[in-house]
Parts: structure tokens; C-alpha cells; sequence
């Protein structure tokens, strides 16, 4: 199978998307020159009806996004970097989510807003932040968390068909990362998370990047007699409780990992479900993620900040030797 990037990936589910469905169009800031190359080059093949560059208003045009929606039509509203989504958070979690609610199911706000995150780009407190839990508390909203250019591409089909608003977080880490990838179109279920690698001693629960370090954190450990059991959610709203729940029994240990802050953070949903589904573990859950403070500026300070393979791995090696 040919591979392709991250990028690349998202890029064609958009355009097999708007070549089958004349509703689908896409509006952000700059989204015509394509940031980070994800839409570059789909002004000049479906032009700029299509593709439209939209003022710096992120509740503006998140807000067009809702009601073009609501009208019949497939948005796909670009926030550039997802901290300034919370400029539209209003449209998002109190108009997008709650259609379907208020009008009894007679009207729906099918659209998806994809937006960027994570660290390591030396851009600091404001462009650097990973906000996916914050929605995992709205309800009617679904969200997509793809870590390989494969669920980035089937998962963005989903997304645009779904009759529900979808956030879909992309890391901008992952953009230039291959892998293999089919050329026809392809859908994955949300709702259904992938056990990435089998193991028998711990369980790792992992999204977005968190993912690759996952993985890497446990290629370390395994020579050293540690099999960790890795699990990519790809979403978390709808959330597989169900394979998690059944790793954890089978392994009796859970470490979660994400680029979030720490504090009411993804890991700590994931460990409430499976707290309230098993009883005892063989060990305390361990959360890996970001301090409960901004993300720094300085290169320096913001390597030790990060999450990293080496601190998913050094954290599973003492939770294992308690």
C-alpha cells in the first residue's frame, strides 16, 4: 500500500469528500494558500466558493459554519490553532452541540471544525495548547482524535458525513508523519478505539501524539521485560469504554497519556470509567500529561514540559517496580 502523510491523508478526505457532495465547502483563515499544506491546492481544484478565506473572527465564521449547517449544507470551519477556539466556544458548545436538542430533532448542525494543538514549536502559553478535554463535557458534540495518517483519513470521512457537530484535533507533530494509507474512500466507526500493540502488563491509554510516544515508551521497556498493551482512542466522544475496561482486567494496571494539562484532563475521565467498572487494581493509575501550568516559551523549559517517550517510559518502569 502506498504511504502518505498525515497531512496528505486529511487532505484527500476532504477532496473525495467535496467532489461526491456539492453541500461540503471549507472556511477558515488562509485556508486557500492551505496552513500546513492540509488544504493547499484545493482552492484551484474546487475554487474559492468552495474554499474560502475567512476574516481573523473565529466566532465569526464558526458562527457562518452553524448556520450554513443548519441550512443543509457540510461545513468544514478551520480554526487555525486551538487555543483561539475558545473564541468560538460559544457557536460550539451552546449552537452547534445543542440543535438537534432544542429543536426536537427537527433541525441539526452537520459540520466539522478541525483545529490544531501541541507543543514543541517554541510558540508558547498561546498557540501551544491541547484543549480536547474541555469538550469532552459537551454534549451533542463528537470528537476526533486521529494519531496515524490512516484513522486521520477515514476518520475525517466519518466526521464530514455524521449529522452531528465533530471536532476534529489534528497534532501538528503528526503532519509530516507517513504511513499507509488506501486510495479509495474508507470510513472508521467512531466509537471504537485501536489496540495498537498487545500486552499483558499494563495498559497505556493515549490520543494524538500521546499515541507515537506511547509506542515508543514501549518498545523501550519491552527488553527490559515490561509488555505494555497500547491503546489509541481516536475519539472521545463517542469513548470505547468497553476496551479499555477489558484491557485493564486483563493487564490490572492503567497509566493514561495526554498532551492536555493534568487537572480534569482526558486521564482523568479515563481513569473515573474504569474505576467505576473495576475495583481493585494491582497498582495505583498513573496520569501522564501536561503540568498545570502554561505552556513556556523558552526551548529549554519547554522540552522538560512536554510529554515525551522518555517520561511515559520512566513512569510505566516505577509504576511496574512499586
Amino acid at each position: 500500500m502506498r504511504e502518505i502523510t498525515f497531512a496528505e491523508a486529511i487532505k484527500e478526505a476532504i477532496s473525495q469528500q467535496m467532489e461526491k457532495d456539492s453541500r461540503v465547502f471549507l472556511i477558515g483563515e488562509d485556508v486557500a494558500s492551505g496552513v500546513y499544506a492540509v488544504s493547499k491546492g484545493l482552492a484551484d481544484k474546487f475554487g474559492r466558493e468552495r474554499i474560502i478565506n475567512a476574516p481573523l473572527s473565529e466566532a465569526g465564521f464558526t458562527g457562518a459554519g452553524v448556520g450554513a449547517a443548519m441550512m443543509g449544507m457540510r461545513p468544514i470551519v478551520e480554526v487555525m490553532l486551538m487555543d483561539f477556539i475558545t473564541i468560538s466556544m460559544d457557536m460550539i458548545a451552546n449552537q452547534a452541540s445543542k440543535q438537534c436538542y432544542i429543536t426536537g430533532g427537527q433541525i441539526h448542525a452537520p459540520m466539522v471544525i478541525r483545529t490544531s494543538t501541541g507543543m514543541g514549536r517554541r510558540l508558547g502559553a498561546h498557540h501551544s495548547q491541547t484543549l480536547t478535554a474541555w469538550f469532552m463535557h459537551v454534549p451533542g458534540l463528537k470528537i476526533a482524535v486521529p494519531a496515524t495518517p490512516y484513522d486521520a483519513k477515514g476518520l475525517m470521512h466519518t466526521a464530514i458525513e455524521d449529522e452531528n457537530p465533530v471536532l476534529f484535533v489534528e497534532n501538528r507533530s503528526l503532519y509530516a508523519t507517513k504511513g499507509p494509507v488506501p486510495e479509495e474512500k474508507y470510513s472508521i466507526p467512531f466509537g471504537e478505539a485501536d489496540i495498537k500493540r498487545e500486552g499483558k502488563d499494563v495498559t497505556v491509554v493515549a490520543n494524538l501524539r500521546a499515541t507515537t510516544c506511547a509506542l515508543k515508551a514501549a518498545e523501550m521497556l519491552a527488553p527490559k521485560g515490561i509488555d505494555c498493551e497500547v491503546i489509541d482512542l481516536r475519539t472521545l466522544n463517542p469513548l470505547d469504554e468497553e476496551t479499555i475496561v477489558e484491557s485493564v482486567k486483563k493487564t490490572g494496571r492503567l497509566v493514561t497519556v495526554d498532551e492536555g494539562y493534568q487537572r480534569g484532563g482526558v486521564g482523568s475521565e479515563i481513569a473515573a470509567v474504569v474505576m467505576r467498572q473495576i475495583s481493585s487494581l494491582k497498582a495505583p493509575i498513573l496520569n501522564i500529561a501536561s503540568p498545570n501550568a502554561p505552556v513556556p516559551v523558552s526551548g529549554a523549559l519547554e522540552d522538560l514540559y512536554m510529554v515525551t517517550e522518555n517520561k511515559v517510559a520512566e513512569g510505566i518502569g516505577k509504576l511496574m517496580n512499586r
